[in-house]
Protein backbone atom coordinates (compact mmCIF):
# COMPACT_ATOMS: atom_id res chain seq x y z
CA UNK A 1 0.00 0.00 0.00
CA UNK A 2 2.85 2.75 1.35
CA UNK A 3 4.81 1.48 -2.10
CA UNK A 4 1.94 2.14 -4.31
CA UNK A 5 0.95 5.44 -2.96
CA UNK A 6 4.57 6.36 -2.73
CA UNK A 7 4.55 5.55 -6.64
CA UNK A 8 1.54 8.06 -7.35
CA UNK A 9 2.96 10.90 -5.64
CA UNK A 10 5.88 10.63 -8.20
CA UNK A 11 3.58 10.03 -10.75
CA UNK A 12 2.12 13.41 -9.50
CA UNK A 13 4.98 15.24 -8.86
CA UNK A 14 7.03 14.32 -12.85
CA UNK A 15 3.58 15.67 -13.82
CA UNK A 16 3.32 19.07 -11.94
CA UNK A 17 7.15 19.21 -12.89
CA UNK A 18 6.25 18.43 -16.84
CA UNK A 19 3.62 21.24 -16.49
CA UNK A 20 5.49 24.04 -14.79
CA UNK A 21 8.26 23.26 -17.45
CA UNK A 22 6.04 23.69 -20.45
CA UNK A 23 4.11 26.58 -18.51
CA UNK A 24 7.48 28.47 -17.89
CA UNK A 25 8.95 27.59 -21.86
CA UNK A 26 5.52 29.67 -22.62
CA UNK A 27 6.29 32.46 -20.56
CA UNK A 28 9.77 32.65 -21.92
CA UNK A 29 9.24 32.11 -25.78
CA UNK A 30 10.37 36.05 -27.24
CA UNK A 31 9.56 35.79 -30.87
CA UNK A 32 8.71 32.86 -33.30
CA UNK A 33 11.79 30.89 -34.47
CA UNK A 34 10.89 30.17 -38.00
CA UNK A 35 12.46 30.75 -41.02
CA UNK A 36 15.86 31.89 -40.22
CA UNK A 37 16.63 32.84 -43.96
CA UNK A 38 19.29 35.28 -44.58
CA UNK A 39 21.03 33.37 -41.29
CA UNK A 40 22.06 35.00 -38.43
CA UNK A 41 24.36 38.17 -37.50
CA UNK A 42 25.61 38.27 -34.02
CA UNK A 43 27.77 41.93 -33.40
CA UNK A 44 28.93 41.84 -30.32
CA UNK A 45 30.67 45.96 -29.30
CA UNK A 46 32.77 45.18 -26.34
CA UNK A 47 33.19 48.96 -25.72
CA UNK A 48 29.59 49.02 -24.50
CA UNK A 49 29.29 45.60 -23.47
CA UNK A 50 26.38 45.02 -25.47
CA UNK A 51 25.22 42.44 -28.54
CA UNK A 52 23.27 42.57 -31.32
CA UNK A 53 21.55 40.12 -32.97
CA UNK A 54 19.84 40.35 -36.46
CA UNK A 55 17.44 37.36 -38.02
CA UNK A 56 17.76 37.29 -42.06
CA UNK A 57 18.25 41.28 -41.67
CA UNK A 58 16.03 42.00 -39.37
CA UNK A 59 16.75 43.27 -36.06
CA UNK A 60 15.87 40.21 -33.32
CA UNK A 61 17.57 41.41 -30.17
CA UNK A 62 19.59 43.62 -27.87
CA UNK A 63 21.33 41.69 -25.07
CA UNK A 64 24.34 42.80 -21.95
CA UNK A 65 27.39 40.95 -22.31
CA UNK A 66 30.58 40.33 -20.31
CA UNK A 67 33.41 40.01 -22.56
CA UNK A 68 37.10 39.68 -21.27
CA UNK A 69 37.90 41.32 -18.05
CA UNK A 70 41.58 43.57 -17.38
CA UNK A 71 44.57 41.31 -17.68
CA UNK A 72 42.55 39.07 -20.54
CA UNK A 73 41.39 39.04 -23.95
CA UNK A 74 38.47 39.10 -26.34
CA UNK A 75 39.54 38.57 -29.95
CA UNK A 76 38.40 40.80 -32.12
CA UNK A 77 37.30 40.16 -36.04
CA UNK A 78 34.59 38.75 -37.88
CA UNK A 79 34.13 34.75 -37.49
CA UNK A 80 32.32 31.68 -38.42
CA UNK A 81 30.81 29.17 -36.11
CA UNK A 82 33.31 26.52 -35.34
CA UNK A 83 31.32 24.49 -33.33
CA UNK A 84 28.71 24.36 -30.86
CA UNK A 85 27.57 22.64 -27.29
CA UNK A 86 24.43 23.00 -25.59
CA UNK A 87 26.40 21.24 -22.68
CA UNK A 88 30.07 22.24 -22.11
CA UNK A 89 32.67 22.59 -19.71
CA UNK A 90 36.00 24.97 -19.37
CA UNK A 91 38.89 22.42 -19.11
CA UNK A 92 41.35 25.73 -18.83
CA UNK A 93 38.74 27.46 -16.19
CA UNK A 94 38.13 24.46 -13.01
CA UNK A 95 35.51 22.63 -15.48
CA UNK A 96 33.28 26.19 -15.69
CA UNK A 97 29.88 25.80 -17.15
CA UNK A 98 29.49 26.95 -20.19
CA UNK A 99 25.76 26.48 -20.71
CA UNK A 100 24.71 26.67 -25.30
CA UNK A 101 28.61 27.56 -26.12
CA UNK A 102 28.85 28.87 -29.85
CA UNK A 103 32.58 28.84 -30.35
CA UNK A 104 34.03 31.10 -32.67
CA UNK A 105 37.72 31.54 -32.69
CA UNK A 106 39.80 28.62 -30.81
CA UNK A 107 39.06 27.98 -26.96
CA UNK A 108 36.66 31.38 -27.23
CA UNK A 109 32.75 31.41 -27.30
CA UNK A 110 29.59 32.99 -26.54
CA UNK A 111 27.89 31.33 -23.91
CA UNK A 112 25.19 31.82 -20.86
CA UNK A 113 26.65 32.17 -17.59
CA UNK A 114 24.73 31.84 -13.90
CA UNK A 115 26.56 35.08 -12.93
CA UNK A 116 24.07 37.63 -14.53
CA UNK A 117 25.04 40.52 -11.80
CA UNK A 118 28.07 40.55 -13.96
CA UNK A 119 26.66 40.86 -17.27
CA UNK A 120 27.16 44.60 -18.46
CA UNK A 121 30.45 45.05 -17.64
CA UNK A 122 33.87 43.14 -18.57
CA UNK A 123 34.13 39.91 -16.13
CA UNK A 124 35.45 37.22 -18.36
CA UNK A 125 38.31 35.59 -18.66
CA UNK A 126 38.09 36.36 -22.92
CA UNK A 127 34.90 34.10 -23.52
CA UNK A 128 31.41 36.57 -24.33
CA UNK A 129 29.08 35.84 -21.81
CA UNK A 130 25.36 36.02 -21.86
CA UNK A 131 22.42 35.36 -19.82
CA UNK A 132 21.13 31.73 -19.77
CA UNK A 133 18.16 32.75 -21.48
CA UNK A 134 19.20 34.94 -24.21
CA UNK A 135 21.91 32.27 -24.80
CA UNK A 136 19.49 29.28 -24.90
CA UNK A 137 17.74 31.46 -27.89
CA UNK A 138 21.14 32.39 -29.25
CA UNK A 139 21.83 28.88 -29.93
CA UNK A 140 18.62 27.99 -31.20
CA UNK A 141 18.88 30.76 -33.73
CA UNK A 142 21.74 29.75 -35.00
CA UNK A 143 21.58 25.99 -34.87
CA UNK A 144 18.79 26.67 -36.72
CA UNK A 145 20.71 29.14 -39.34
CA UNK A 146 23.25 26.45 -40.27
CA UNK A 147 26.73 27.77 -41.81
CA UNK A 148 25.30 31.39 -42.60
CA UNK A 149 25.66 32.38 -38.50
CA UNK A 150 27.76 35.18 -38.60
CA UNK A 151 29.85 36.58 -35.31
CA UNK A 152 31.49 40.39 -35.34
CA UNK A 153 33.48 41.16 -32.40
CA UNK A 154 34.08 45.15 -32.06
CA UNK A 155 35.46 47.75 -29.64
Amino acid sequence: MLKKLFSIFVGLMMFSALAIDTADAAKRKKKPMRNVGGGVQVFVDVSSQTMSVKVGGKHYANWRVSTAKPGYYTPRGSYGVQRMHRVYFSRKYDNAPMPNSIFFRGPYAIHGTYQTGKLGRPASRGCVRLAPGNAAQLFALVQRSGSRARITVVN
